[in-house]
């Protein structure tokens, strides 16, 4: 049975329809066959129009095989149960995926109030089959004899998830609980929608309009070009226009020498979601989590992280909360060892101020200068954006020998994404690759991986290939320069690349399990892994090249990067972990009540130790992965700290062999963990690959903590 809701990294796909009987003179693209190249959704041919009839129908034909199941005269066993689950809803997940995910890149008010329409109608059916007592009872029966059913290893792991799904869907429950689960399940739908409607709106809503030269003082060229750009596309040329997408207020922040806007961007920021307006998220955080805690109760845990970790790896907050632990201590020893540099040189400089967390990106670069003679402004023009995409391309090459065409004619649903076919070694077809790389004012902000089809093979044995899609907000082109990206945008390309390989390698049978459909502090280790590849000096003189001259990055600059790839760990760990342990915090309360938002993440941070001159990465009014999303990532965010321990381990194994392109690690990490998708425990694929538990000693040491 497909997964209803779409996460970052989606989880279900498309099989054969029902016959659709016409409503209309005019076909609805998604009620008949994709005939479009490598069956692609027909973007051109779908409008707003289109989707809730075809949610509608979706719905009525998942009801539909679900009734098929329910009602057979035969025995419960696996095909005509578990199987026949994970093939049912393929319209339905069709509609879903291309909405959800254009909802996210391309949204418009439109798609909006779809989307509150929807959020309840998928709630109410997602919680139709999981508290439907017949479906249940034929599932239990097929797991009550599973040891006598002679599966093999992924159907054994089907059906242990299937049941799994339906008992954390309430299948168990009274009555009366059901009818209490029902009616959270629908609210937290619609908050988790305001939740992330509000923040794209307090993103947009940010304007720094400077009309002065000199308040320009210190900024690139680059970063004055692209603020001139955003001015004349708000019909204010002449003047510059400033953001709160990444590729504006970083900059601003890191190079400006006017402290006072650096100020003000900064908390303009960090104050979305809080400003007591129409689109202020402190009520949706306080209803969430209390919803959460009840839904967790309902289930029979004592707290929202108890019930969502009790299917991760981690299994419980407190060894969550020991792993985080860990990494704190010498994290914010040295995010104060930093700090106490950069007041030094303000004190050095004569500044008659005391270190703010608006100051800190400012002087961590001029640090950086100082101490290792290279600024981001220096390496930049060696990261154009296309030969950045081809690098991560030519590692995927020498690890498992994919190639990457580029397809011309395909349909779009945006001008700027391009799509690639990527072929296996042996010529045969991998899968579709959508790359979107620009902020716009309709996408939502972070880098994500997604899915519009994902793989799996039919009951003919067809093995159907998936299509990917990679989604940033990387820096534009600015003035007659091409888009060139920072060091942190190149590991957040390759990070999304890592997931889409996972994605993309899968080699699963049944959907439900393949692909990136793995425990949540384990869908981390295959893009975190790639982002090793991107600062290593063999690999930088491959993709980084002057974007003017087409000069290999000299290497008297690889080794600056190399020698800086430690500097400011201290900063950028603590406000992770920051957010990771309040995310944590909020939900491991396990008593209900109107949350003072603003308080309680005070006191969490305070408890902490967080200095007052680092913030955490997210604070809880624009905190999109814990609040937004479906809560994908609630009780969720320690995973990226989570699987950095593997990611470090496992790039280890290939440091180990002396090249970092060994053909016998490749192909035991591409058979073992990104073919496998969650075809077994994420512990053994792990072991299976690497023979050992990883300790947490090699992410230290890539991080320069110990």
């Amino acid at each position: 049975m497909k997964q209803l809701f779409i996460p970052m990294v989606v989880m279900c796909l498309m099989t054969s329809c029902v016959t659709q009987e016409k409503k209309s003179t005019e076909m609805n693209p998604f009620l008949e066959a994709y005939n479009t190249p490598f069956q692609v959704p027909p973007f051109d041919k779908i409008f707003n129009k289109h989707y809730l009839p075809a949610f509608e129908e979706g719905i009525k034909q998942h009801d539909a095989e679900i009734k098929i199941i329910t009602d057979s005269d035969k025995a419960p066993d696996f095909a005509n149960t578990i199987e026949a689950l994970d093939y049912s809803g393929s319209l339905l997940t069709r509609v879903n995926r291309v909405f959800s995910n254009l909802k996210e890149a391309v949204t418009n008010d439109s798609l909006q109030e779809i989307a509150r329409k929807v959020a309840p109608m998928l709630s109410q059916h997602e919680d139709a089959i999981n508290l439907n007592a017949k479906l249940f009872a034929r599932v239990k029966a097929v797991n009550d004899q599973k040891a006598s059913l002679n599966l093999n290893q992924e159907q054994s792991r089907l059906l242990e998830e299937t049941y799994k799904r339906f008992v954390r869907g309430g299948a168990n429950l009274a009555a009366d609980k059901k009818e209490e689960l029902k009616k959270v399940n629908e609210e937290l739908s619609l908050l988790d929608l305001q939740f992330g409607d509000n923040m794209l709106a307090e993103t947009n809503a940010f304007k720094m309009v400077i009309d002065k030269k000199e308040d320009l003082a210190g900024l690139p060229e680059s970063v004055i070009a692209g603020a001139a750009d955003e001015a004349k596309t708000d019909s204010m040329a002449g003047k510059w226009v400033f953001t709160l997408q990444k590729p504006s207020w970083i900059p601003f922040v890191t190079y400006s020498t006017n402290r006072s806007l650096r100020e003000k961007i900064y908390k303009a920021m960090y104050s979305r979601g809080n400003n007591g307006n129409a689109h202020d998220n402190k009520a949706v955080i306080s209803k969430l989590v209390n919803l959460r805690l009840q839904k967790a109760n309902i289930m029979g845990f004592p707290s929202w992280s108890a019930y969502v970790l009790d299917d991760c790896m981690a299994k419980t907050p407190e060894n969550v909360y020991k792993l985080l632990g860990q990494v704190w201590t010498p994290a914010i020893k040295r995010a104060k060892e930093e700090a106490s540099d950069m007041q030094a040189m303000i004190d050095r400089e004569g500044g008659k101020f005391k270190l703010e967390c608006w100051d800190w990106w400012y002087y961590s670069e001029k640090v950086r200068k100082e101490k290792y003679d290279l600024d981001e402004e220096q390496i930049r023009p060696y990261f154009e954006m296309n030969n950045v995409r081809d690098g991560a391309f030519a590692v995927a090459n020498k690890l498992y020998g994919l190639t990457f065409t580029r397809l011309k004619d395909m349909p779009l649903y945006h001008p700027e994404c391009e799509v690639y076919e990527v072929k296996d070694g042996d010529g045969s077809e991998i899968g579709i690759l959508y790359m979107d790389f620009f902020p716009r004012a309709s996408k939502k902000g972070g880098a994500w991986m997604t899915n519009y089809r994902e793989q799996y093979i039919t009951k003919e044995g067809k093995n159907i290939r998936p299509v990917v899609s990679v989604t940033c907000n990387f820096s534009k082109a600015t003035g007659d320069k091409p888009a060139l990206l920072s060091f942190e945008e190149v590991e957040t390309l390759f990070h999304e690349f890592g997931h889409s390989l996972h994605g993309l390698l899968s080699q699963c049978k049944y959907e439900g399990l393949a692909g990136t459909n793995v425990a949540r502090d384990f869908v981390e280790l295959p893009s975190q892994v790639m982002e090793h590849w991107a600062a290593q000096p063999e690999v930088l003189k491959i993709f980084a090249k002057h974007y003017k001259t087409g000069e290999v990055i000299p290497q008297a600059l690889v080794d600056k990067i190399v020698k800086s790839g430690k500097f400011n760990q201290g900063f950028v760990t603590v406000e992770y972990l920051a957010a990771a342990i309040l995310d944590m915090d909020y939900h491991t309360i396990t008593k209900g009540g109107d949350i003072d938002v603003e308080k309680f993440e005070k006191a969490s941070m305070d408890k902490l130790g967080l200095i007052p001159e680092i913030i955490p990465r997210y604070k809880s009014t624009y905190f999109a992965h814990t609040f937004s999303g479906n809560g994908e990532y609630s009780s969720g965010y320690y995973s990226y700290m989570w699987a950095q321990v593997y990611d470090c381990d496992a790039f280890q194994a290939f440091k180990e062999t002396g090249n970092i392109f060994d053909q016998k690690v490749a192909k035991s990490f591409r058979t073992n963990v990104l073919e496998r998708g969650a075809t077994d425990e994420a512990m053994k694929l792990y072991l299976n690959f690497r023979g050992k538990q990883p300790g947490i000693e090699p992410l230290l040491e890539n991080k320069g903590l110990n």
